[in-house]
């Protein structure tokens, strides 16, 4: 790995007992790369609720790897929640991830309106309140470099963010991106507004380009013509070509000064794994910068 690089994976939590051995073995297999840490997520609509809690005991049994649950509003009371939070800090946990999460099976539309759980929370913001009076959790949130869909402008976003980081949110990983010059853009947005801290690109190897384009086209997620192209015209195999779309844009974005790395595995170890087998090389053969989105 690249000097002072530190990278982390995003899994979801298994269904089954087949899908536990794959997420183990995947783990297993991106282990090799020592990852800062691993984040557990939380399903729409709150479906994964006790498989994430179940996923994150068993990491805890392996004390190498630091696992951090994420936590949303959905599906759940307040009263539920505090509990859970105080759980995972006997287990000890210390950090949580903290978003206010999404209904199931509903697209992302600015005109969706978000219907609060009874006695539950209806904003992220109210969670890391709460959780912060609880215990001092180390709390990371989500940041749109996009805007998030439903926000009416940057401002209204940016407006969002520092209401969390005033409440006590300390770090931020990204939604996935694929424009970094996008992401530049936002960070320099960010210092104009003394928002101060460290936040971390959250990369999406691309397993699928068409659902991918669905996905992006709902998360605010924009992806460049040229690389819209590159898949089009089909020169290379799929798996080829995303590996080198996204180690391009991982080492851009290192050149750049972001020593940080999150990466949504999808619970796949071979996308993710060429990936930071190739950000161990010192130099690729090919220039990695500029490619796709200047």
């Amino acid at each position: 790995m690249q000097q002072n690089l530190k990278i982390s994976y995003e899994f979801f939590p298994p269904k089954n007992v087949k899908m536990y051995q794959s997420l183990w073995s995947t783990l297993n297999k991106l282990k090799i790369f020592y990852p800062d840490f691993v984040s557990i997520t939380y399903g729409a609509g709150g479906s994964t609720r006790q498989r994430t809690h179940d996923t994150i005991k068993k990491f805890t049994y392996r004390p190498s790897i630091k696992p951090i649950p994420h936590l949303t509003c959905i599906g759940d009371t307040k009263d539920s929640i505090k509990r859970l939070a105080i759980e995972y800090w006997k287990l000890g946990i210390k950090s949580i991830v903290v978003i206010r999460g999404d209904p199931e099976n509903i697209k992302l539309t600015k005109k969706r309106k978000f219907i609060t759980h009874p006695n539950g929370y209806t904003y992220a913001s109210e969670l890391i309140r709460d959780l912060k009076k609880i215990r001092d959790f180390d709390i990371i949130i989500a940041v749109f470099p996009e805007m998030h869909p439903e926000s009416k402008d940057m401002k209204e976003d940016i407006d969002n963010l520092k209401r969390k980081i005033d409440l006590g949110a300390t770090k931020g990983i990204t939604q996935f991106f694929f424009d970094n010059n996008k992401f530049y853009e936002f960070i320099n947005i960010l210092e104009k507004k003394k928002v101060k801290i460290p936040i971390i690109p959250g990369i999406l190897p691309i397993i699928n380009f068409k659902k991918l384009s669905e996905l992006a086209a709902n998360c605010n997620s924009s992806i460049p013509k040229n690389i819209q192209r590159l898949y089009k015209d089909k020169k290379k195999p799929e798996f080829e070509l995303s590996v080198e779309i996204a180690t391009k844009q991982c080492l851009d974005l290192i050149k750049n000064g972001f020593k940080n790395l999150h990466f949504y595995t999808l619970n796949r170890a071979d996308l993710t794994g060429k990936i930071c087998s190739n950000l161990t090389k010192k130099r690729m053969t090919q220039k990695p910068y500029d490619a796709f989105w200047s």
